[in-house]
């Protein structure tokens, strides 16, 4: 079995190393790394281009979910991840654990729709600073993302017979409606989503869509209400609200 790690870049120097050696130190061999750029001015490309195992493609885009499909095309993997320039694989072994726990379910001989597992929050030098408030639950289904995403997509591997195109008519949530949808069309043909019982990657805490969190939060509604409809979408915003102030 392959995987298709895929990194989207533009300027990102100060932060794809520790990416790139993530992926080149994994003990499972075979790999794919994909680093998809939008034509940096800076040092990214040089950088990526020091590491053997990375496949580079530069050219303009328009925007993060454009290099995001463009990666999808190119990606020749079994099962694909994107893991954003800063975050990395958990351990050394993730790639190889993952791979162990991906078999074909006994009822249906099909293999899984998606591979998915937890994901701890860390800091520009890598150090843990939380788990994240949200957690997978051991059985997944496209509607237990009413709860909001329970899985970071860093952590959520995709076989690739399932991997629709992002849609681009979002700019901060694309992820979000990608993974939904994703889900419905294994559900569609059968498949059912396997749990990997450990983290599986260490996310940077700054990326886009916590730059724009209010406008990644409108997306999202508008997500929910496209997917679960609008009472569930307000409900569910309502709760939302109420679990967040709890917690204070």
């Amino acid at each position: 079995m392959k995987f298709s790690i895929i990194t989207v870049t533009y300027n990102a120097e100060s932060t794809l190393e520790r990416t790139l050696q993530s992926v080149a130190q994994q003990t499972y061999p075979h790999i794919e790394h994909l680093i998809i750029d939008g034509a940096s001015k800076d040092n990214t490309l040089e950088i990526a281009r020091r590491y053997p195992h990375a496949i580079v493609h530069s050219e303009p885009d328009k925007g993060l979910y454009d290099a995001m499909n463009k990666g999808l095309r190119l990606a020749t993997g079994d099962y694909l991840c994107f893991l954003n320039a800063g975050d990395t694989l958990h351990s050394k072994e993730t790639l190889a654990h993952i791979a162990a726990t991906c078999k074909a379910d006994k009822s249906t001989g099909t293999m899984p729709a998606i591979l998915y597992g937890d994901t701890h929050i860390v800091d520009a030098n890598g150090h843990f600073l939380r788990n994240r408030r949200l957690t997978p639950p051991e059985h997944l289904t496209w509607r237990s993302f009413k709860e909001g995403m329970l899985v970071c997509h860093q952590a959520f591997y995709v076989n690739r017979e399932i991997a629709l195109p992002y849609d681009l008519q979002y700019r901060f949530s694309a992820d979000f409606d990608w993974c939904i949808r994703c889900m419905k069309e294994g559900a569609r043909r059968g498949m059912s989503n396997r749990y990997v019982k450990e983290p599986l990657a260490d996310y940077l805490a700054e990326g886009m869509t916590t730059a724009n969190h209010k406008a990644s939060l409108k997306e999202r509604f508008r997500i929910m209400a496209k997917h679960y409809g609008c009472f569930t979408a307000i409900a569910q915003h309502i709760w939302f609200i109420f679990r967040a102030f709890i917690k204070k």
